[in-house]
C-alpha cells in the first residue's frame, strides 16, 4: 500500500484535455475536463456544445474503440474520420445517452428495450402455472416451430437417423407478435372493371408497363384482358394470396407472389413514416390497422396467455402500470428464484425513480416521447458494472416537470459517484446549479459561436458577464395583468389514455398553459380531445417527415424560389441546383455523406471523397448568385442567409419571408441544409412551427416549445407566442418552463401524480392564483421560482 506522498503515476491522468479542436462552428477550442466529475456545457442553441461534446470528444473514442477490433472485422466497417482536432487526451469509453427516438419496429416495447421483459419470462418459465416450456415459450418475438429431418451419423458406417426439432415460442401465429392484424381494403389495390392490361391494379409501382405489371399480365394464371370482377374464384385467389411460385416471363426467370403478401412484405414490414410519401398515403389509404381478434392485442399465443402465476398472466403483467408491477413483484415469495425477483424488483424501481413508472412494459417503444426514450435508455445504464466510462447526456431534463428534475440530478450524481465522467449538455438552471465544472460556449451562435467563454465552477459562471451566467438567475415575474378570454373550447368526457372522463374549457383568444409533471396526461388531454378541425394547428416535436436528404430548406420550401432565382441568373434549368436531380454528385447521390450499413451494429456515414459534402456536381458549383455558389448557399445559417436574400442582386423577397419567419422561433443559427435527421426535438417542433405560421390556423397547440432553448431564447419565444395571441389565435402550450408558466393568462394543471394517479384537473385558473393556491406541485414549485 502506497503512502499519500509516493502518488502513483496511473493517478495523474486525472484530465480529459482536449486541444485545438476545429469539428463545425469550432474555433481552435482547448478545454481540460476533470474526471470522475459531472461536467455541464452550457451556451445558446448551436454555439458549438454538441460538435465539442458530440462531434469530437465522443467521436474520437467511439473511433478508437473501432480500432481495437480485429482486422477482419475492420475491414468491414468504414474508416471513421479523425475529429478535427489537435490533442485529444485522456479519454475513456464513451456511452452516449441521446434523444434519438427508440426503434420504431413494431414488436419492440418498453420492456424489451430493457432487461425488464427477459426477466419476467424466466420468472414465469420457472413459476407459472400451467408449465409451457422455457422462457422463450413466453416470448411474443418468437414463434413456435417443429421439424423433422435425417441427419447423417458416422457410427462405423455412415448413416441417416430421423431427428425431429422443436422450439415452442409464445409468438401468437395470427398477427406474428405485432399486436394488431392489418385489414387490405381490396377495392384500393384494384379496379375490378378493368382488365390487367388496361391498368386496374392501382398500387403505386405497379403500372402496366412497369416489371410487376409485366409479371401480372404474363404470369398465365389468369387472362390479362378479362376485367377482374370476371374472374373465378380460383382466378381471384391467385391474384391475391398464392404463394411464392417460379415462372418465366419474357425469357426471364422470376418469383410470382400475390399481391396482398407482396404488399405486406414491400409496405407493411416497413415503418409507415419512413415511405415515400405516395406510398405511405397509399398504405394509410388501404390497410386498417384492427387489435388481433385471437390474442387481443397481447401479441402472445394461447399457451402464453393461460399461464399464470396466481392468476396473473405475463400479459397482464406487462399491461400493468410499473409501479403497480413492482408492488406485485414484490409479493412474491420464492426462494428457488430469490435473486430474480431481487434483480427485476431493481429493475423497475429504477423506472419509478427515473420518473417512468406511470409507462407499462407492453408501451410500444416508437410512441415514447425523445426525453422518455433517452430516460429508458439511462435505466441499461444505471445497473451496469461498468465504472470509469465517460457517459454523454443530451439535455436529459426534456420533458420533465420541476419535480422530476431533482430525481434526475440525483440519477446523474449517481452515476458520478460510481466512478464516471458524466458531460451533458443542458440549459435547465436546475441541473447546471450541480454540476462540479462548468464549460460555457458561444458567445454566439452558429459563426458567432465556436469558442470557450467560461470555464470553471457554477459560482464562478454566476459572476461571469456570459450570456448564460447574466441569464442563469432569470426569474419571469407573474403577469400584473392577463387578457381575456374571446371563448372557450369545450371538452367533455376526455378519457383518452389515462384520462378519468375530464370536463373542462379550454379559454381561446389567450395563452394557455397545460401543466402537470411527466405522464400526468398533459398530451392525452391536448392531443387527444381538442378535436382536429378547421383551423386547429397542432405542433408536436414528432419525427418531421422527411429522408436524411431533407433539410431546413427543402422542409419549409425555402429551396425553390432560391433554385429559381439561380437558374434564372445563370441562364439554366433549376433541376441542376437540386441536390436530388440532375446537379447531384454522382458517388454519393446528392447525399454528401456515403453511408454504410453495418447490420449487427449501428451504421455509419462517412464524408463522401468525391463532393467532400458539398452534394453537388463540380460543374453545378460554377454558376453564381450574389457572388455564392449553390453549396455555399446552403452552407449559410438562417441569420446570414436572411441578410443575403433581403437586397442587391440576390434579393429574393419569397425566400427572405420564410427566412424570417425561421429567425422568429430562434432558429437563425440552423444552417439551410442541416439535415433534418440531425435536428432536435425542440428544433424540429420551432420549425413546424416556423411553416405553420403561414397558415391560416386559429388555435395553435404546442408541445414543449422550449426544449433545446437557451434560457436567453425562452423570452425570444415567448414575445412570439404574445405576437400570436395579439394578432387573434388561441395558443395552447403543454410546458414545464416556469418562465412559460408565469407569462401565461390561464394554467390547467393535470396530475395529482403520474398515469393511473393522474389525469385529473387539479387546478385552472391564472399564474397569480395558482401560486397563491400552492395546493400542487406545479404551484410550489411556480412559487419557488418567481419568489413568491
Amino acid at each position: 500500500m502506497s503512502t499519500g506522498t509516493d502518488a502513483h503515476a496511473a493517478d495523474s491522468h486525472e484530465m480529459i484535455r482536449v486541444h485545438g479542436a476545429r469539428v463545425n462552428n469550432l474555433k481552435d477550442v482547448s478545454v481540460e475536463i476533470p474526471k470522475r466529475r459531472l461536467t455541464v456545457f452550457t451556451g445558446v442553441s448551436g454555439s458549438g456544445k454538441s460538435s465539442l461534446v458530440f462531434g469530437t470528444i465522443a467521436a474520437e473514442s467511439q473511433r478508437l474503440i473501432n480500432e481495437t477490433y480485429s482486422a477482419f472485422v475492420q475491414g468491414f466497417m468504414p474508416t471513421l474520420a479523425r475529429p478535427e482536432v489537435d490533442v485529444l487526451d485522456g479519454l475513456t469509453t464513451a456511452i452516449i445517452v441521446d434523444q434519438q427516438r427508440l426503434g420504431a419496429d413494431p414488436r419492440s416495447t418498453v420492456g424489451t428495450a430493457t432487461d425488464a421483459n427477459a426477466m419476467l419470462r424466466i420468472l414465469f418459465s420457472r413459476l407459472a402455472v400451467p408449465h409451457i416450456g422455457p422462457p422463450g415459450a413466453y416470448a411474443f418475438n418468437v414463434a413456435s416451430v417443429q421439424a423433422s429431418g435425417a441427419i447423417k451419423v458416422e457410427k462405423g458406417a455412415r448413416r441417416a437417423e430421423k431427428v425431429t426439432f422443436s422450439r415452442t415460442g409464445g409468438m401468437c401465429p395470427r398477427c406474428e407478435g405485432r399486436g394488431a392484424v392489418t385489414d387490405i381494403d381490396l377495392t384500393q389495390l384494384y379496379d375490378d372493371s378493368k382488365s390487367l392490361r388496361e391498368g386496374a391494379l392501382t398500387i403505386p409501382g405497379y403500372s402496366v408497363d412497369g416489371w410487376y405489371g409485366r409479371i401480372y399480365t404474363g404470369c398465365g394464371f389468369f387472362d390479362p384482358d378479362k376485367p377482374i370482377a370476371r374472374f373465378t374464384k380460383r382466378e381471384l385467389h391467385d391474384l391475391l394470396h398464392k404463394e411464392p411460385t417460379k415462372i418465366k416471363v419474357e425469357g426471364v426467370n422470376l418469383t410470382y407472389e400475390g399481391l396482398i403478401p407482396k404488399i405486406q412484405k414491400s409496405f407493411l414490414a416497413k415503418d409507415v413514416d419512413s415511405l415515400q410519401p405516395h406510398v405511405r398515403a397509399f398504405v394509410e389509404r388501404a390497410v386498417t390497422f384492427t387489435v388481433c381478434p385471437e390474442c387481443e392485442g397481447t401479441r402472445l399465443n394461447e399457451g402464453a396467455r393461460t399461464s399464470t402465476i396466481d392468476g396473473v398472466s405475463i400479459a397482464d403483467a406487462c399491461a400493468m402500470q410499473i409501479t403497480d408491477l413492482a408492488e406485485w413483484v414484490r409479493g412474491l415469495d420464492d426462494p428457488s428464484v430469490a435473486p430474480l425477483l431481487t434483480a427485476l424488483g431493481h429493475s423497475l424501481d429504477s423506472f419509478v425513480e427515473i420518473g417512468l413508472g406511470y409507462l407499462s412494459l407492453d408501451r410500444p417503444s416508437g410512441t415514447l416521447s425523445g426525453g422518455e426514450a433517452q430516460r429508458v435508455k439511462m435505466i441499461r445504464h444505471l445497473g451496469s458494472s461498468l465504472t470509469d466510462v465517460t457517459y454523454v447526456f443530451d439535455e436529459p431534463t426534456t420533458g420533465l416537470h420541476p419535480h422530476d428534475i431533482q430525481r434526475m440530478n440525483g440519477l446523474l450524481l449517481r452515476l458520478r459517484d460510481k466512478g464516471n465522467t458524466v458531460l451533458v449538455v443542458e440549459h435547465k438552471p436546475e441541473t447546471i446549479a450541480i454540476a462540479d465544472h462548468v464549460v460555457d460556449l458561444g458567445p454566439g451562435a452558429g459563426t458567432g459561436g465556436g469558442a470557450v467563454c467560461f470555464e470553471g465552477t457554477v459560482e464562478g459562471l454566476r459572476a461571469s458577464d456570459t450570456v448564460t451566467g447574466r441569464h442563469l438567475d432569470d426569474r419571469a415575474a407573474l403577469k400584473k395583468s392577463v387578457r381575456e378570454a374571446t371563448g372557450a373550447l369545450e371538452i367533455r368526457g376526455a378519457d383518452a389514455n389515462n384520462l378519468r372522463g375530464v370536463d373542462v374549457d379550454i379559454p381561446l383568444g389567450v395563452l394557455v398553459a397545460v401543466t402537470g409533471v411527466a405522464g400526468s396526461g398533459k398530451s392525452s388531454l391536448v392531443h387527444g380531445s381538442v378535436p382536429e378541425g378547421e383551423g386547429v394547428v397542432s405542433v408536436d416535436q414528432g419525427a418531421i417527415k422527411g429522408s436524411r436528404r431533407s433539410n431546413p430548406a427543402t422542409y419549409t420550401g425555402l429551396l425553390d424560389p432560391i433554385r429559381k432565382a439561380f437558374a434564372k441568373a445563370n441562364g439554366v434549368k433549376p433541376a441542376l441546383f437540386s441536390a436530388n436531380s440532375e446537379g447531384a454528385c454522382p458517388t454519393c447521390n446528392g447525399v454528401g455523406v456515403v453511408y454504410t450499413d453495418l447490420a449487427m451494429m449501428a451504421g455509419v456515414a462517412t464524408i463522401c471523397e468525391e463532393c467532400e459534402g458539398r452534394r453537388f456536381q463540380a460543374a453545378v458549383l460554377e454558376y453564381r448568385l450574389g457572388g455564392r455558389d449553390i453549396s455555399e448557399v446552403l452552407a449559410m445559417p438562417v441569420s446570414e442567409a436572411e441578410a443575403f436574400f433581403a437586397e442587391g442582386e440576390s434579393r429574393i423577397p419569397a425566400a427572405h419571408r420564410i427566412l424570417t419567419r425561421l429567425s422568429d422561433v430562434g432558429l437563425g443559427y440552423l444552417t439551410l441544409g442541416q439535415p433534418l435527421t440531425t435536428l432536435s426535438g425542440g428544433e424540429r417542433q420551432r420549425l413546424k412551427l416556423a411553416t405553420h405560421m403561414a397558415e391560416k390556423g386559429g388555435v395553435y397547440i404546442l408541445d414543449e416549445p422550449t426544449a433545446g432553448l437557451h434560457l436567453a431564447d425562452v423570452q425570444q419565444l415567448l414575445a412570439l407566442l404574445d405576437r400570436l395571441v395579439d394578432s387573434g389565435k388561441s395558443v395552447i402550450v403543454v410546458e414545464h418552463h416556469q418562465a412559460v408558466m408565469a407569462h401565461a393568462d390561464w394554467i390547467i394543471d393535470l396530475g395529482p401524480g403520474a398515469g393511473h394517479d393522474g389525469g385529473q384537473i387539479v387546478f385552472e385558473g391564472t399564474p397569480a392564483e395558482l401560486v397563491a393556491d400552492g395546493s400542487t406541485l406545479t404551484g410550489r414549485h411556480l412559487a419557488e421560482y418567481v419568489g413568491e
